[in-house]
């Protein structure tokens, strides 16, 4: 019986002690890359309403002027 018992508290405190020291599995961490977030874009700002937005969404006007929209382009004349 005490044989038992010394068995069952060294198999008790090997379970606590590996527990404790185990790294965090790699299925709760994310994947390299997976969550990474796009690459900074310029922002501007549109001539008429003052809209921030992405280099790349904005419309050129013929004087290199940005807008937001084609509407908004014409209203400021180019």
């Amino acid at each position: 019986m005490k044989f038992l018992l010394l068995v069952l508290l060294l198999l008790a405190a090997f379970w606590i002690w590996n527990n404790g020291r185990r790294r965090p599995d790699d299925s709760a961490t994310p994947k390299q890359g997976a969550d990474r977030a796009a690459p900074a874009q310029d922002m501007v700002a549109c001539e008429i309403c003052s809209v921030h937005l992405p280099r790349s969404d904005a419309v050129t006007g013929g004087d290199g002027r940005l807008y937001c929209s084609a509407e908004h382009r014409l209203r400021g004349g180019s």
